[in-house]
């Protein structure tokens, strides 16, 4: 397991999903969060539907005398939710480390990744166990993308939004992400944010600093796609290959779908 597996803060802790590729990077960070002693865990993106990913986190959990009260969802793209049905079957039964009460609630944005009535939106605050975790939608990755701030420690778990390194691919709309980047960038320098904690790849604490990075990546490769386009491509594929020729192809479709966005948004600004 790589150093992302256990790293963390003093309420989260990541536990590495097996599941690396170029687009998961290392994997998926599964988080553990809890207040100091408190006997009920709130689980962010349980992961792939990996069964021994599962009972990993499952075991953990219960490992340490407490159990999951909630899971939650940054969104809903497979490598985050596609476990967590599962997951909240293992976690409900106490002989796997749960309350024996069925399965655990699952709250995201979009309804259909749902387990329960409740969902989660803009200010919503969650207090499982004893925490104070708050819920911001930041769309632009996917439309449902939701960032959670957990002010006891100070950190911001961004789900895909912001990654551990690299940079993210869009499904959703340019405009929304650019305006999600710079809201995250405001509320983190507002709070005095110590630290990231992304859906893949390392921590980072230094937050403004990734921020600022992702702002101006941004706009760069906003300036490329419009360049190309002014040299002739018209295409998302046409512009890949120009702006993307220095990338590795097997990327090049998931970089069509930023670029995609980027058209879109270029679109709407003339």
């Amino acid at each position: 397991m790589s150093d992302i597996d256990g790293m963390g803060t003093e309420r989260a802790t990541c536990v590495l999903a097996p599941n690396p590729s170029a687009m998961t990077l290392d994997g998926t960070n599964t988080w553990i969060i809890g207040e100091p002693g408190a006997e009920e865990v709130v689980v962010v993106d349980p992961g792939p539907k990996d069964g021994a990913h599962l009972r990993r986190v499952v075991d953990i959990v219960a490992s340490q005398g407490r159990h999951v009260g909630l899971v939650l969802l940054t969104h809903g793209h497979p490598d985050h939710a596609a476990g967590a049905e599962k997951f909240a079957g293992l976690a409900g039964h106490g002989g796997l480390g749960g309350s024996g009460g069925g399965r655990v609630k699952v709250r995201a944005l979009d309804p259909r990744h749902r387990l329960g009535d409740e969902g989660l939106s803009e200010g919503d605050v969650i207090t499982t166990g004893g925490l104070e975790l708050r819920v911001m939608e930041t769309p632009g990755h996917t439309d449902d993308s939701l960032t959670f701030w957990l002010p006891a420690d100070r950190a911001v778990l961004t789900g895909d939004t912001v990654l551990g390194y690299g940079t993210t691919v869009l499904e959703g709309r340019l405009g929304d992400y650019l305006s999600s980047l710079d809201r995250l960038r405001a509320f983190s320098a507002d709070r005095d944010a110590a630290t990231i904690l992304p859906g893949h790849g390392p921590k980072l604490d230094d937050p403004l600093a990734v921020l600022d990075h992702y702002i101006d990546h941004r706009r760069e490769r906003l300036a490329q796609v419009e360049a190309a386009v002014a040299a002739g491509a018209s295409t998302a594929r046409e512009v890949v290959e120009r702006v993307y020729a220095d990338v590795d192809k097997s990327l090049w479709p998931a970089a069509e779908w930023s670029v995609q966005s980027q058209l879109d948004y270029l679109r709407t600004r003339d």
